[in-house]
Protein backbone atom coordinates (compact mmCIF):
# COMPACT_ATOMS: atom_id res chain seq x y z
CA UNK A 1 0.00 0.00 0.00
CA UNK A 2 1.36 3.40 -1.01
CA UNK A 3 2.11 6.45 1.31
CA UNK A 4 -0.75 8.81 1.21
CA UNK A 5 0.04 12.59 1.04
CA UNK A 6 -0.14 13.23 4.84
CA UNK A 7 2.58 10.14 5.73
CA UNK A 8 5.11 11.59 2.74
CA UNK A 9 4.47 15.32 4.55
CA UNK A 10 4.96 13.36 8.15
CA UNK A 11 7.93 11.60 6.27
CA UNK A 12 10.09 14.60 5.32
CA UNK A 13 8.37 17.09 8.00
CA UNK A 14 10.34 14.47 10.66
CA UNK A 15 13.30 14.63 9.04
CA UNK A 16 13.40 18.28 8.68
CA UNK A 17 12.94 19.03 12.30
CA UNK A 18 16.28 16.14 13.21
CA UNK A 19 18.21 17.99 10.35
CA UNK A 20 16.78 21.47 9.05
CA UNK A 21 19.57 22.30 6.81
CA UNK A 22 21.24 19.39 5.56
CA UNK A 23 24.27 19.67 3.87
CA UNK A 24 26.52 17.32 1.50
CA UNK A 25 29.60 15.71 2.99
CA UNK A 26 31.79 15.54 0.06
CA UNK A 27 33.74 19.18 0.67
CA UNK A 28 34.46 21.43 -2.43
CA UNK A 29 34.75 25.38 -3.10
CA UNK A 30 32.84 25.83 -5.95
CA UNK A 31 30.52 24.05 -8.75
CA UNK A 32 34.28 22.34 -10.07
CA UNK A 33 35.62 21.49 -7.04
CA UNK A 34 31.75 20.05 -6.56
CA UNK A 35 31.93 17.93 -9.71
CA UNK A 36 35.21 16.76 -9.36
CA UNK A 37 34.25 15.71 -6.42
CA UNK A 38 31.28 13.86 -7.13
CA UNK A 39 33.56 12.24 -9.74
CA UNK A 40 35.49 10.78 -7.60
CA UNK A 41 33.34 9.58 -5.31
CA UNK A 42 31.80 6.68 -7.26
CA UNK A 43 32.21 3.47 -5.60
CA UNK A 44 34.26 5.06 -2.60
CA UNK A 45 33.30 7.18 0.78
CA UNK A 46 33.13 10.74 1.18
CA UNK A 47 35.78 10.78 4.08
CA UNK A 48 38.23 9.07 1.79
CA UNK A 49 37.35 11.46 -1.09
CA UNK A 50 37.37 14.26 1.23
CA UNK A 51 41.04 13.33 2.40
CA UNK A 52 42.59 13.40 -1.00
CA UNK A 53 40.78 16.63 -2.34
CA UNK A 54 41.85 18.90 0.44
CA UNK A 55 45.39 19.06 -1.34
CA UNK A 56 44.49 18.68 -4.76
CA UNK A 57 41.69 21.47 -4.60
CA UNK A 58 44.50 23.92 -3.86
CA UNK A 59 47.03 22.84 -6.53
CA UNK A 60 43.87 22.64 -8.64
CA UNK A 61 40.41 24.29 -8.36
CA UNK A 62 39.39 25.42 -11.98
CA UNK A 63 39.19 23.62 -15.31
CA UNK A 64 42.00 24.95 -16.51
CA UNK A 65 44.41 24.39 -13.72
CA UNK A 66 43.09 20.60 -13.70
CA UNK A 67 43.32 20.54 -17.44
CA UNK A 68 47.34 21.57 -16.60
CA UNK A 69 47.74 19.47 -14.41
CA UNK A 70 47.27 16.18 -16.27
CA UNK A 71 46.51 13.12 -15.80
CA UNK A 72 50.09 12.47 -14.37
CA UNK A 73 50.19 15.24 -12.32
CA UNK A 74 46.50 14.42 -11.31
CA UNK A 75 47.37 10.76 -10.17
CA UNK A 76 49.81 11.30 -6.78
CA UNK A 77 46.91 13.02 -5.59
CA UNK A 78 43.88 10.54 -6.07
CA UNK A 79 45.80 7.27 -5.77
CA UNK A 80 44.17 6.49 -2.19
CA UNK A 81 40.78 6.53 -4.41
CA UNK A 82 39.28 3.23 -5.41
CA UNK A 83 39.24 3.31 -9.83
CA UNK A 84 41.51 6.34 -9.82
CA UNK A 85 43.43 5.88 -13.18
CA UNK A 86 39.89 5.92 -15.09
CA UNK A 87 38.72 8.96 -12.55
CA UNK A 88 41.81 10.95 -13.34
CA UNK A 89 41.39 10.33 -17.06
CA UNK A 90 37.64 11.99 -17.00
CA UNK A 91 38.32 14.49 -14.92
CA UNK A 92 41.25 16.23 -17.23
CA UNK A 93 39.21 14.98 -20.12
CA UNK A 94 35.98 17.22 -18.61
CA UNK A 95 38.28 19.88 -17.56
CA UNK A 96 39.56 20.08 -21.19
CA UNK A 97 36.02 20.01 -22.30
CA UNK A 98 35.10 22.55 -20.14
CA UNK A 99 37.69 25.07 -20.84
CA UNK A 100 37.23 24.94 -24.73
CA UNK A 101 33.33 24.34 -25.07
CA UNK A 102 32.19 25.85 -21.53
CA UNK A 103 34.27 29.31 -20.72
CA UNK A 104 35.53 27.32 -18.20
CA UNK A 105 32.95 27.27 -16.62
CA UNK A 106 30.71 24.09 -14.90
CA UNK A 107 27.57 23.58 -17.37
CA UNK A 108 24.07 24.52 -15.53
CA UNK A 109 21.77 21.55 -17.91
CA UNK A 110 21.63 18.37 -17.26
CA UNK A 111 22.23 17.14 -20.93
CA UNK A 112 25.39 19.63 -20.50
CA UNK A 113 26.78 17.85 -17.69
CA UNK A 114 26.33 14.17 -18.63
CA UNK A 115 28.40 15.06 -21.70
CA UNK A 116 31.58 15.31 -20.01
CA UNK A 117 33.25 12.26 -19.32
CA UNK A 118 32.79 10.71 -15.74
CA UNK A 119 29.57 12.10 -15.30
CA UNK A 120 25.67 10.21 -15.07
CA UNK A 121 22.83 11.28 -14.23
CA UNK A 122 22.84 10.58 -10.52
CA UNK A 123 26.61 12.85 -10.83
CA UNK A 124 24.66 15.02 -13.05
CA UNK A 125 21.57 15.62 -10.37
CA UNK A 126 24.15 16.11 -7.32
CA UNK A 127 26.14 18.83 -9.12
CA UNK A 128 22.29 20.54 -10.10
CA UNK A 129 21.11 20.21 -6.90
CA UNK A 130 24.10 21.20 -4.93
CA UNK A 131 25.97 23.98 -7.04
CA UNK A 132 22.69 25.31 -8.68
CA UNK A 133 19.98 24.51 -6.06
CA UNK A 134 17.96 22.96 -8.46
CA UNK A 135 15.11 20.28 -6.82
CA UNK A 136 17.02 16.78 -8.12
CA UNK A 137 16.98 14.34 -6.74
CA UNK A 138 20.24 12.20 -7.09
CA UNK A 139 19.53 8.28 -6.20
CA UNK A 140 22.56 6.42 -4.66
CA UNK A 141 22.65 3.19 -3.11
CA UNK A 142 21.86 4.49 0.42
CA UNK A 143 18.26 6.44 -1.23
CA UNK A 144 17.87 3.58 -3.21
CA UNK A 145 17.23 1.58 -0.41
CA UNK A 146 15.78 3.65 1.61
CA UNK A 147 12.89 4.15 -0.79
CA UNK A 148 12.49 0.50 -1.34
CA UNK A 149 12.90 -0.30 2.67
CA UNK A 150 10.06 2.05 3.75
CA UNK A 151 8.03 1.89 0.62
CA UNK A 152 7.94 5.80 0.67
CA UNK A 153 9.23 5.71 -3.03
CA UNK A 154 9.48 1.58 -4.24
CA UNK A 155 11.19 1.13 -7.62
CA UNK A 156 13.16 -1.52 -9.72
CA UNK A 157 15.84 0.60 -10.37
CA UNK A 158 17.54 4.55 -9.56
CA UNK A 159 15.47 5.62 -12.12
CA UNK A 160 11.83 4.60 -10.84
CA UNK A 161 13.09 5.74 -7.70
CA UNK A 162 13.97 9.03 -8.64
CA UNK A 163 10.97 9.35 -10.68
CA UNK A 164 8.95 8.28 -8.13
CA UNK A 165 10.45 10.58 -5.54
CA UNK A 166 10.04 13.47 -7.91
CA UNK A 167 6.10 12.43 -7.77
CA UNK A 168 5.41 12.15 -4.24
CA UNK A 169 7.52 14.73 -2.31
CA UNK A 170 5.50 17.93 -1.20
CA UNK A 171 7.85 20.96 -3.56
CA UNK A 172 8.35 22.52 0.14
CA UNK A 173 10.84 19.63 1.17
CA UNK A 174 12.05 18.83 -2.96
CA UNK A 175 15.41 21.17 -2.28
CA UNK A 176 16.90 19.42 0.25
CA UNK A 177 15.41 15.77 -0.12
CA UNK A 178 18.20 14.68 -1.57
CA UNK A 179 20.30 15.02 1.36
CA UNK A 180 17.65 14.19 4.05
CA UNK A 181 17.49 10.74 2.63
CA UNK A 182 21.30 9.83 1.63
CA UNK A 183 21.70 11.06 5.58
CA UNK A 184 19.14 8.61 6.72
CA UNK A 185 20.68 5.85 4.93
CA UNK A 186 23.92 6.89 5.53
CA UNK A 187 23.40 6.98 9.76
CA UNK A 188 20.02 5.19 10.30
CA UNK A 189 18.80 2.97 7.67
CA UNK A 190 22.15 1.03 7.15
CA UNK A 191 22.12 -2.00 5.05
CA UNK A 192 22.80 -3.59 7.81
CA UNK A 193 21.00 -3.55 11.07
CA UNK A 194 19.48 -0.74 10.57
CA UNK A 195 19.12 1.33 13.74
CA UNK A 196 15.44 1.37 13.85
CA UNK A 197 15.03 1.64 17.99
CA UNK A 198 15.90 5.76 17.00
CA UNK A 199 14.64 5.82 13.87
CA UNK A 200 12.55 9.12 13.27
CA UNK A 201 9.99 7.87 10.68
CA UNK A 202 10.00 4.58 12.60
CA UNK A 203 6.27 4.46 12.55
CA UNK A 204 5.80 5.04 9.26
CA UNK A 205 8.30 2.32 7.35
CA UNK A 206 6.69 -0.50 6.02
CA UNK A 207 9.73 -2.49 6.83
CA UNK A 208 8.70 -5.68 8.67
CA UNK A 209 11.89 -6.57 9.82
CA UNK A 210 12.55 -3.56 12.11
CA UNK A 211 15.57 -4.18 14.39
CA UNK A 212 14.24 -4.03 18.14
CA UNK A 213 17.04 -3.61 20.98
CA UNK A 214 17.53 -6.40 23.25
CA UNK A 215 15.53 -6.19 26.53
CA UNK A 216 17.69 -5.65 29.21
CA UNK A 217 17.66 -8.97 31.28
CA UNK A 218 17.06 -7.88 35.35
CA UNK A 219 19.42 -10.44 38.05
CA UNK A 220 17.12 -12.10 39.57
CA UNK A 221 17.11 -11.42 43.89
CA UNK A 222 16.04 -14.47 45.60
CA UNK A 223 15.07 -14.57 48.91
CA UNK A 224 18.23 -14.69 51.76
CA UNK A 225 16.31 -17.18 53.20
CA UNK A 226 16.36 -19.44 50.02
CA UNK A 227 19.86 -18.37 48.94
CA UNK A 228 21.23 -19.49 52.54
CA UNK A 229 19.00 -22.98 51.84
CA UNK A 230 21.04 -23.17 48.39
CA UNK A 231 24.33 -22.77 49.70
CA UNK A 232 23.60 -25.41 52.88
CA UNK A 233 22.51 -28.18 49.98
CA UNK A 234 26.10 -27.15 48.00
CA UNK A 235 23.80 -25.66 45.00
Amino acid sequence: MPFTKPQVEEFFARLKKTNPDPRTELAYTNPFTLLVAVVLSAQATDKGVNKATEALFKAADTPAKMAALGEEGLIPYVKTIGLYKGKAKNIIAASQILVKCHGGEVPKTREALEALPGVGRKSANVVLNVAFGEKTIAVDTHIFRVANRTGLAPGRNPREVEDELLRIVPDKYLANAHHWLILHGRYTCTARLPKCAVCVVRELCRFPDKTVPSPVRKKAHLPAKLVSRARARGN
